[in-house]
């Protein structure tokens, strides 16, 4: 038997430490989050993740500030930076224009996603002269530039997509269209991923797919994210956060656990990587990569001493 299936092992005692990470941040909106982001990349750097990502906000709300947030990664830093691009409320000339200022500023990977439109509850609409979707975007991408390219998955369908089998055609056109992996939503349980993987590879997508983990930081903050986008929060995890609420070191001793024992199962079904949201925290993410086997490196990939 596997020490990681066996009882009686130490917790994560197996974890080799054999996965590859990434993180997301979303861009500062104040001079006090841009220190906070910044110590954040600094403190998760030495993890050498495969790249970082920067988010954007609905409606393309941040794209200043995401350009010149991934422009300063790019610049400063030995990590890869991932841009995110949607489709909302542009053209497709002012969006490839965005990408052609990526690709100048050095940046080799975006995050291609439909977006969310800018008002909370309302249905996307494609602007005029706009890309209609993440595919389209995708193959507008693919004829500007060599870009790696990143994509969404959700493993409990997309809360426009009328079923799971249409929510599966629209990554498998995704993937068609020259992305290179998809990134999932997150979730709580692994079976989750596990039955989204199984369906996914059934319904002919071969591409990497990254289980998205999402530690919480919030438990209110995350019940409401969840309900926008369809996650279901398990009964036992709010049984788990009660009272916790005036206690906020436990409460991220919780859930640094939770995340890792979420990652520590799929490790044990053969996820070897790992994409983390840390709403610019990184305290939380850094242990659960710790518990994962995760160390420092320096620039040379050598063990930091």
């Amino acid at each position: 038997m596997s020490l990681i299936l066996d009882p009686a092992a130490p917790l994560f005692a197996d974890v080799a430490g054999d996965i590859d990470v990434s993180f997301e941040f979303f861009p500062p909106k104040t001079e006090k989050m841009e220190e906070t982001l910044w110590e954040s990349i600094q403190t998760l750097s030495p993890l050498n993740p495969r790249f970082v990502s920067v988010t954007y906000g609905a409606g393309g709300t941040t794209r200043e500030r995401t350009h010149n947030t991934v422009a300063r990664i790019a610049r400063e830093t030995p990590i890869v930076a991932a841009a995110h691009l949607t489709c909302v409320e542009a053209t497709r000339e002012e969006i490839d224009a965005v990408a052609n200022e990526y690709w100048a500023a050095g940046v080799r990977h975006i995050v291609a996603l439909r977006g969310d439109p800018p008002t909370a509850g309302a249905k996307f609409q494609s602007p005029v002269g706009g890309y209609e979707n993440a595919a389209a975007l995708v193959a507008g991408l693919r004829k500007l530039h060599p870009f790696e390219i990143s994509v969404a998955a959700y493993p409990e369908c997309h809360p426009d997509s009328p079923d799971p089998i249409a929510d599966l055609d629209n990554l498998r056109r995704k993937i068609d269209a020259g992305a290179n992996r998809a990134i999932t939503q997150f979730f709580f349980e692994p079976d989750t991923f596990f039955r989204f993987r199984d369906a996914a590879a059934k319904a002919g997508i071969d591409a990497e797919i990254v289980p998205g983990i999402m530690p919480v930081m919030s438990f209110a903050a995350v019940r409401k994210m969840s309900a926008m986008c369809g996650t279901d929060v398990p009964a036992w995890m709010a049984r788990l956060f009660e009272g916790l609420d005036d206690h906020p070191a436990a409460r991220q001793l919780v859930a640094a656990t939770l995340a890792a024992e979420l990652c520590r199962k799929l490790y044990a079904g053969d996820v070897r990587q790992f994409h983390f949201y840390t709403l610019n925290r990184a305290e939380l993410s850094y242990a659960i990569c710790h518990l994962l086997g995760v160390r420092p490196t320096d620039l040379t990939g050598e063990k930091a001493a």
